[in-house]
């Protein structure tokens, strides 16, 4: 699946490991930024190897977003099957 910001992804490694972020920024190199409102604000997004994260099928309209919102977003969403390896 293709990754576009705002996609919800979660990290398979590292210290955020198992924890769902959304994709802020896409950068080169098969790196994007990841924030989740909480640890990771928007305006300081945690730079991470898209092999470490695993991808799903749920995006997130970023326009105009808070982190309170993001964190709330994040929350409320159960994922499980709808991930897939990148």
């Amino acid at each position: 699946m293709k990754i576009v910001e705002g996609t919800v992804v979660r990290a398979k490694a590292g210290r955020d490991e198992n924890r769902l972020f959304a994709v802020t920024r896409i950068s080169e190199n098969s790196y994007v930024y990841i924030s989740d409102g909480d640890t990771r604000k928007l305006a300081s997004p945690k730079k991470k190897n898209i092999k470490h994260l695993a991808v799903t099928k749920t995006v997130i309209d970023l326009d105009g977003i808070t982190d309170k919102r993001l964190k709330m977003n994040l929350r409320d969403l159960t994922v499980t099957e709808n991930e897939s390896e990148v």
